[in-house]
């Protein structure tokens, strides 16, 4: 069941789900599966890859995932482990939207709230930006967001703030590619592989093995790659990258972009999709879920 589909507005949703609070993890876990996926959560033994991620919520908490899901504080943790180079330049870090000066900003820029997720405002001509809009816009997003809707613990004790980075070139094909690595306990597993972010065809999505090899398996809820990619320039740097980032956790996802072999850092997640994503054909979801060694 698609509850997006249901109750298309977000604000709703997340109204909605504010009011239910009060419900244990735990149970909202088994709730909000069952609704996801129509099937039962098995966490007592768990197969899945979406099993295990609900388990990870409940039962995993390393204080440095909470500094990971920050879209700012990971910039340290990037830089600790060598990387500081891959990092998006930075033009600015606010605990107050007032503070947002565009006289001071380039004319091209990406504002990002720290907290949550698909928070992000693309700015590809200031002089066309209403600035009242988006002050609103992202003192919604960091102030009156649910952080319990997922249920998703690393996310809990963020402190909200919006930063501003570089806004990152798209190619010729008008596309900004994304290489999402998933990664247990430091290696490098397969990636998704995202294009047409910008088309009004829609995203599509190809999984691919470590040697860039598409594989035969699809998100359900997003079109399939049907296009061959080529392995981009410095691919095993960003192997290397993924590895490295990830050795701190039973898993994973690490976001990266390549423009013509720069590589950039996206971020991390801990928990994709929440858990709650399908996979055609379903064996995927167990190929995934053998690759992820619950801590004991």
């Amino acid at each position: 069941m698609d509850y997006k589909q249901i109750i298309p507005n977000q604000e709703m949703r997340l109204k909605i789900l504010g009011l239910t609070n009060f419900i244990p993890d735990k149970t909202m876990l088994r709730l909000q599966y069952r609704i996801a996926t129509g099937r039962k959560l098995n966490l007592m033994n768990p197969r899945r890859f979406t099993e295990k991620l609900q388990w990870y919520k409940l039962y995993y908490r390393d204080p440095i995932m909470t500094q990971c899901a920050d879209k700012y504080e990971v910039r340290k943790y990037v830089k600790s482990k060598g990387y500081g180079d891959i990092l998006v330049p930075l033009y600015g870090v606010y605990e107050n939207v007032e503070d947002i000066d565009l006289n001071s900003l380039p004319d091209k820029f990406v504002l990002k709230t720290t907290n949550g997720s698909h928070t992000n405002i693309f700015c590809e001509d200031k002089t066309k930006l209403n600035i009242e809009f988006i002050r609103k816009q992202l003192n919604n997003w960091m102030f009156k967001r649910n952080i319990k809707a997922g249920r998703e613990w690393a996310y809990y004790n963020i402190k909200p703030r919006v930063i501003c980075e570089k806004y990152l070139e798209k190619d010729q094909n008008n596309d900004l590619i994304d290489y999402k690595f998933f990664c247990f306990n430091g290696k490098p597993y397969c990636l998704y592989v995202i294009t047409n972010r910008y088309m009004e065809s829609g995203m599509k999505l190809g999984i691919h093995d470590i040697n860039f090899n598409q594989l035969p398996y699809r998100r359900s809820d997003i079109q399939m790659l049907d296009e061959r990619l080529t392995k981009p320039k410095n691919f095993e740097l960003m192997v290397e990258i993924a590895t490295d980032l990830s050795k701190e956790f039973p898993h994973v996802r690490v976001d990266l972009y390549n423009i013509d072999g720069k590589i950039f850092f996206g971020e991390m997640t801990f928990y994709d999709g929440s858990g709650y994503k399908g996979f055609i054909p379903d064996e995927f979801d167990f190929i995934l879920g053998d690759q992820f060694v619950l801590p004991g």
